[in-house]
């Protein structure tokens, strides 16, 4: 691998980084660099970070240039009718508000519902709104060169009621802020575009969190609540205000192709969060986060326990994480409705605190069971495994002090973790032990100050096989090879029909 591919050099106050086209595709280059196994020191160099970063943002400017002006994309569903934003007074540069054009087209478009569906197409441009909520059969396609910008004005964002499997807002209980793109109780609604971009500019958010200016939740980039049949692809989206992707109490959700950034130290920035929602597929996609790549979530506490609801179904695969301080796949710690048969497979971390964690609590409740893990490489990472059983925030002071979760049947095979702290910290809850923990076919090799105690081990059971450092006596050596399902889930069967985004 050439590394001379890739020049960068210092512009002031950061790192400029340039691809010198050859004759080495741009994705071998991405995939050996990667593979090289640099001993990457991101808290110490974060020069490395921002080149790393800027080698993503370039491939996505590549693969733009490929596709060229192709207007063909591929999508769940292909729409019979088709209309442009600047029909409908759209105007894209970056300072005229827009949400007036977003509603008005959506709401013209709806009516085709029913007669093939329709899309919208935001053109190149930089286009400032507020939320807009769309409809059902419907696509909303941004072109390679749009931006959606976020509008700062806070009466561009509704006013929302605390979800009811939370109770309260995240960030301020009495409330929260619609997120940009919404919609609720939907049927066929796809997100994509060419590798458009949606910035959230959530820099003015970030700064009323830390001053404690906030009186609702801060919102999302992309929700969707109560509906089947989602896609969301081919984006680039960066800077939001809080979380990125939230579907909630939906199912057959596919999640493809998403470059998603934010700075490392960004509050509560979490990439993809699926949240009591079943049959979800997300695949090929990068995430920069200043907390969680991907959180896996059901509900809070009381409010979950009796909204009853889980996350179950979850494939995740071919995924890349950097977060320093935070997980490349968490599952919690909002789980009171439980999450279950979740696959992860062929994952990399760069960076990162964490590989899969588990959080929980007393008062959580329901369980975390059935979970899959195969084929990770991590790489300059905290831990290998993190598993808590005293993640402690609760909504409230009505949480149930007798509503235990329920952690069992957690397997980890074909690991391969380099440059790790500490490989492994696994503390269930006394009297409530995590069991049918597995870990098989594992080698972390260490950094040079590592933790002296390697497996800190306490209120859990299970095996393990071919691990090296040596695990815990909780999980003694046997002869085994992790499970992993071989069967396909129908989120797995979804074929993708070549659609057109002509106007």
């Amino acid at each position: 691998m050439d590394l001379n591919l890739f020049r960068y050099r210092w512009d002031g106050d950061k790192y400029q980084l340039h691809y010198t086209v050859g004759s080495v595709s741009p994705y071998a280059a991405i995939r050996d660099w990667i593979r090289a196994g640099l001993d990457l020191h991101f808290r110490k160099d974060h020069r490395v970070l921002e080149t790393i970063i800027s080698i993503f943002f370039i491939l996505g400017s590549l693969v733009s240039t490929l596709a060229g002006a192709s207007t063909e994309y591929q999508a769940i569903n292909c729409r019979k009718h088709s209309a442009v934003l600047t029909d409908f007074g759209g105007v894209g540069d970056g300072k005229t508000p827009n949400t007036k054009a977003f509603k008005a087209a959506i709401a013209e478009l709806s009516q085709y519902a029913s007669d093939g569906g329709a899309q919208l197409i935001v053109p190149p441009g930089r286009w400032l709104t507020g939320s807009f909520n769309l409809s059902s059969h419907f696509t909303l396609f941004l072109h390679k060169d749009a931006v959606l910008l976020a509008s700062q004005d806070e009466a561009e964002w509704p006013a929302f009621p605390p979800l009811p499997s939370y109770g309260v807002g995240r960030d301020e209980h009495a409330g929260r802020f619609s997120s940009l793109i919404f919609g609720t109780h939907l049927t066929d609604v796809v997100v994509t575009g060419n590798n458009g971009t949606i910035d959230g500019q959530g820099a003015v958010w970030w700064d009323k969190f830390h001053q404690k200016k906030l009186k609702l939740t801060r919102p999302y980039l992309i929700e969707f609540l109560y509906s089947d049949q989602v896609q969301i692809s081919n984006l680039t989206l960066i800077n939001s205000p809080s979380w990125n992707v939230h579907p909630t109490y939906c199912s057959n959700v596919l999640i493809q192709w998403l470059t998603i950034l934010a700075p490392v130290d960004s509050p509560n920035t979490d990439g993809i969060n699926p949240d009591s929602s079943s049959n979800v597929r997300i695949e090929d996609s990068f995430v920069v986060s200043g907390d969680d790549c991907i959180a896996v979530k059901s509900g809070w506490d009381e409010y979950g326990i009796k909204f009853g609801r889980p996350t179950q179904h979850l494939v995740i695969r071919r995924f890349t994480c950097i977060s320093p301080d935070s997980a490349t796949i968490a599952l919690g710690s909002e789980m009171s409705g439980g999450i279950q048969d979740v696959r992860a497979e062929d994952i990399t971390a760069l960076g990162t605190q964490s590989g899969v964690r588990i959080k929980t609590a007393v008062g959580r409740g329901a369980y975390v069971k059935d979970i899959f893990v195969r084929r990770m490489t991590l790489k300059t990472m905290k831990y290998a495994f993190w598993m808590t059983g005293s993640y402690g925030s609760h909504p409230d002071t009505g949480y149930d002090p007798k509503a235990l979760p329920e952690i069992k049947r957690i397997s980890y095979k074909d690991i391969v973790a380099e440059n790790v702290t500490y490989s492994a910290r696994l503390e269930g809850i006394e009297n409530d032990p995590f069991t049918g923990i597995c870990i098989s076919n594992v080698n972390i090799s260490l950094t040079q100050k590592p933790m002296e105690l390697q497996w800190n081990c306490t209120d859990i059971q299970g095996v393990s096989s071919k691990v090296t450092p040596q695990p815990c006596s909780a999980l003694p050596e046997k002869s085994i090879e992790c499970p992993f399902p071989e069967d396909r889930l129908p989120i797995d069967d979804v074929k993708l029909q070549t659609c057109s985004a002509s106007g």
